[in-house]
């Protein structure tokens, strides 16, 4: 999906170039080589469906391939002269990195409120597809304007992305991966977030209870689940997620209908009613 938001920002934004494809390939790169670390940090040992690496091989291996994933693109944008694709994605990397590191952690505290929420979406879901659409826009036009533009454009439709994807951790169509792992590996989202900001004390000790002490426990986590449907979490999360689909979409106003334009407005809506 990435490199595609690389493509199509570059249609809009003037015509894909040489420079186009080896933005979209880094692109890809980096966020495989971020998937790979993720499963080593996050200890999981399923990856869309199959066997994660650190699963097959360990995680010393599993390190390896995700570094060998990151110095390949590095050096593509190296021996291409592609200095300013190097310049974005590198500050994408350094924003994965950070947002890993506070999500880790408040995670050992569970003191984690809407704002840092969105500060840890912002630096790692995010920061990928908005690194995406600025290099594809990079890649076509030097008006720093409309890189940023689409820089904000790719963050607002990260958030959005992510949103949706705290919102299948509860759902019951086949995402590829066990169901509430959120939950499991004690990660707070938007929907648990405002559920213990809008529940009474008990109900606050029960769920955080949950979380810390009883997260492989399928009766708890289930009733986890139910609390934070009937506390307006799934329909909260749900809203703001709109929220930054319609900012996103706004933000395209000021380019001309064209194909990729309408293509694009398509991916943006696809993100939003995808089933995993």
């Amino acid at each position: 999906m990435r490199p595609v938001f690389v493509f199509l920002t570059s249609k809009i934004t003037g015509t894909i170039t040489p420079s186009s494809y080896i933005a979209a390939s880094f692109v890809e790169l980096v966020h495989t080589a971020s998937l790979v670390h993720d499963d080593v940090v996050d200890e999981s040992n399923q990856r869309r469906g199959f066997f994660s690496i650190n699963a097959i091989w360990k995680n010393k291996i599993a390190v390896l391939v995700g570094d060998y994933l990151l110095s390949k693109g590095m050096l593509l944008a190296l021996e291409k002269e592609e200095y300013k694709l190097l310049k974005i994605m590198s500050r994408a990397v350094k924003s994965l990195s950070e947002g890993e590191l506070l999500q880790l952690e408040k995670a050992r505290k569970l003191d984690i409120d809407e704002s840092i929420y969105f500060s840890i979406v912002k630096q790692k879901t995010a920061a990928l597809i908005s690194a995406a659409c600025s290099a594809g826009a990079a890649a076509t036009t030097d008006d720093a304007n409309i890189i940023d533009t689409m820089a904000d454009f790719g963050t607002k439709i990260g958030i959005a992305f992510q949103l949706k994807d705290d919102l299948l951790d509860y759902g019951d169509d086949d995402i590829g991966k066990p169901k509430a792992i959120d939950i499991k590996e004690k990660k707070m989202t938007l929907p648990i977030i405002y559920t213990l900001q809008n529940c009474d004390h008990s109900t606050k000790r029960r769920i955080i209870s949950t979380i810390k002490n009883h997260s492989g426990n399928k009766t708890r986590i289930k009733e986890l689940i139910q609390i934070v449907h009937d506390s307006g979490g799934i329909r909260y999360a749900n809203l703001k997620m709109k929220e930054y689909q319609i900012q996103a979409l706004q933000l395209l106003d000021q380019f001309p209908p064209t194909e990729a334009k309408a293509s694009m407005i398509d991916l943006v809506n696809f993100v939003i009613d995808r089933k995993k």
